[in-house]
């Protein structure tokens, strides 16, 4: 089995795909004692360090020789919902990351990020990350991947940044989008809006005929408990959902308004197995949702870099070579 370490593994979205994708996981590195209770309550036996990745860096070498140094490194730093600071932001972690990268000489590297890494005034930047790495012996791509293309019913679009050691670099493809649309949201959420005996279910249903708009998790210091700012309660709305708050539990028999989402609905359209149990009270097992990476995604990603990585005799060689 391929081995794995995890930086800022939040509540398991990543690390759950990379398990699917038949990885080990040899530690988990998150600093918020919430996600870490999760991932200790779901999978006792996952060695989850609670400590700042700037902190486990000084350590890191104890895990040289991993096959996959995996991530989603904070996203404040590169979105558009922040100032976009980028390299100036003291929640930037990717210089870390890097260091914990010559540390452990991984096969390969896995970080996820916010679309907005992409944008023009990170270009530089990218640039920079890319010699950084060259320079330790990897080859680098990035992609944009929308979540609705794995079976997730949700427009998400993440980058998915991807660095392997130059021997294996030219067996890396990127994953193909499916060749169906994933299910809408009432498709989706069905089962769980009748579990108790709500009358109007079926009719809902019907007409929450889209997949999602992306699910917001909120930071520590801001968001709570809701489904995002107005422009995407309006879009939730449309498909029949109430998005100001969340609901402890599902409709009642009579609920004859729009209903809310329990943390357990938003999960599933984060991609999340319904066996996964998030603890916490409400708005801390919300915003360990909302800001996951969906476990299809990452598993798609996973399973190519598997590929390109194993040791010789289970090789599989790709048509399709990494940063050409």
């Amino acid at each position: 089995m391929l081995t794995s370490v995890e930086l800022c593994a939040g509540a398991g979205g990543q690390a759950l795909g990379l398990e699917s994708a038949g990885f080990d996981h040899t530690a988990l590195v998150e600093i918020d004692k919430h996600c870490c209770a999760t991932l200790r309550h779901n999978r006792p036996k996952w060695n989850v360090l609670e400590e700042d990745v700037r902190a486990f860096k000084d350590d890191a070498d104890a895990y040289r020789g991993i096959d996959l140094l995996a991530g989603g490194l904070p996203c404040p730093p590169f979105s558009v919902a922040g100032k976009q600071l980028g390299e100036q932001d003291e929640r930037n972690l990717f210089d870390d990351a890097i260091e914990i990268v010559a540390a452990t000489r991984p096969r390969a590297v896995m970080i996820e990020n916010v679309r907005g890494f992409l944008d023009a005034v990170f270009h530089d930047y990218r640039e920079k990350l890319k010699r950084q790495l060259s320079k330790l012996g990897y080859e680098t791509d990035w992609r944009l991947l929308n979540a609705s293309d794995f079976g997730v019913p949700q427009l998400r679009p993440r980058v998915a940044i991807v660095a392997l050691r130059k021997e294996f670099s030219d067996q890396f493809a990127w994953p193909d989008p499916l060749p169906h649309n994933p299910p809408t949201v009432g498709a989706t959420l069905l089962d769980l809006m009748k579990e108790r005996g709500w009358r109007g279910a079926e009719d809902w249903a019907a007409k929450a005929d889209e997949i999602a708009p992306t699910i917001v998790g909120g930071s520590k210091k801001h968001g709570g408990p809701d489904l995002g700012p107005t422009r995407a309660r309006r879009a939730w709305a449309a498909l029949g959902v109430e998005g100001r708050t969340i609901a402890p539990e599902a409709p009642d028999p009579f609920h004859n308004d729009m209903p809310r989402l329990t943390v357990r609905m938003v999960a599933r359209i984060q991609g999340f197995p319904d066996s996964w149990h998030f603890t916490g009270a409400k708005t801390n097992a919300y915003r360990q949702v909302g800001n996951a990476f969906p476990p299809p995604v990452a598993e798609a990603v996973a399973r190519q870099i598997s590929r390109a990585i194993a040791r010789p005799n289970l090789r599989v060689v790709s048509t399709s070579a990494i940063g050409r």
